[in-house]
């Protein structure tokens, strides 16, 4: 049941049901209204006609007609006023009433645009503040069952909430991350111009996105078949390997039972809050070995406020390491050292640079 932020034409999700952030009329409009309207196509303003409009923070459900979505559930989010007028009250409403009636129809899969957030002018770090909280709150209530919600970004533009909210940010990946990449290239140009592409002592290659020079090995250190190790030490060095292989350390499922227990939270806070849905956290304790994703072991770093350190050993223990050529690990490291444990703020500012998400 976790929330997931998505860089998506909501009108293209497939999904159960999408919310249009709609006007009172219900009748279309510009935005994402309009938008819906004109994918569902004609049918869906005949039957809008006949709802008899919709008040701010009420919702109404039709059918998706020509949408991939079965349903629409339009939402009439409220204009800001700096603030002083209820405005959060009522866009947490949108939320909350939309996802009953998501509820109510069954629906395993919701898509939200960021209500409010357009033309009605709701500043946008404040909007995505109170999607989150309504969406995750509802999620975690025994009626939610095993929906899964997506708040839609339609372009980059909205997603620019993140270098908002922390504009020393960039720098810091720019200290950390691109000046790295950057005397990489300098010094692969460098040996090209002297000794020429073919005679570089380094093959510069690339190893999950990022460039890989630093576990490249220089070709004249290549070993010669005829230096293999004798028979005779293969076999001490497997009997050592079988030695030390009996003293395993604790992996990471029971590492992370036990620092749950000693957060004081349960189980279902715990991974709701790191954004993952109850049937991987069940297949984490439960199926011996399962090695889940680098992105679910942060988020649960996230979920418990681990520290830098603590962090580094729960990834360990998982076979992973944060590190300073991913830039999205740059990006995790910047909110673990400032301290911040908000998941969706470090979701919108991984997705403000193009990486993977973390959670489920």
């Amino acid at each position: 049941m976790p929330l997931k932020f998505v860089r998506n034409d909501i009108t293209a999700m497939d999904v159960d049901a999408i919310v249009n952030a709609a006007n009172r009329s219900l009748l279309g409009g510009g935005g994402v209204d309009g938008a819906i309207h004109k994918a569902a196509g004609p049918r869906l303003l005949e039957e809008c006609r006949k709802l008899g409009g919709c008040e701010v923070g009420e919702a109404k459900l039709t059918r998706g007609y020509d949408l991939p979505a079965h349903y629409v559930i339009h939402t009439v989010g409220p204009i800001w006023r700096g603030g002083e007028d209820g405005e959060e009250a009522l866009l947490r409403a949108c939320y909350r009433n939309s996802l009953s009636l998501a509820a109510k129809k069954r629906c395993k899969s919701v898509a939200f645009p960021l209500i409010s957030s357009g033309a009605y002018g709701y500043p946008k770090q404040e909007a995505v503040r109170v999607a989150a909280e309504e969406i995750r709150a509802f999620l975690l209530a025994e009626k939610s069952g095993e929906m899964v919600v997506y708040l839609v970004f339609f372009g980059g533009e909205e997603t620019e909430i993140g270098k908002t909210l922390y504009p020393d940010m960039e720098s810091y990946i720019d200290d950390h991350y691109a000046s790295l990449h950057r005397s990489s290239n300098r010094r692969a140009r460098e040996w090209e111009a002297m000794y020429g592409a073919a005679r570089a002592p380094y093959e510069f290659s690339s190893v999950d996105g990022f460039p890989a020079e630093a576990m490249a090995q220089p070709k004249s250190m290549a070993q010669p078949k005829s230096m293999a190790q004798p028979k005779t030490a293969a076999k001490r060095a497997a009997s050592s390997v079988d030695d030390a292989l009996k003293n395993l350390d604790e992996g990471f499922a029971v590492t992370l039972l036990k620092r749950i227990d000693a957060s004081g939270m349960t189980d279902p806070e715990c991974y709701t809050k790191a954004n993952i849905d109850r049937k991987l956290f069940s297949k984490i304790k439960n199926k011996k070995g399962y090695r889940p994703s680098k992105q679910t072991v942060l988020a649960f770093c996230i979920a418990l406020e681990l520290p830098l350190s603590d962090t580094e050993d729960l990834l360990m223990r998982a076979g992973y390491a944060l590190s300073p050529a991913d830039k999205g690990d740059v990006i995790v490291r910047f909110f673990i050292e400032k301290k911040q444990f908000d998941i969706d703020k470090i979701n919108i500012c991984l997705l403000d640079h193009d990486q993977r998400l973390l959670g489920a």
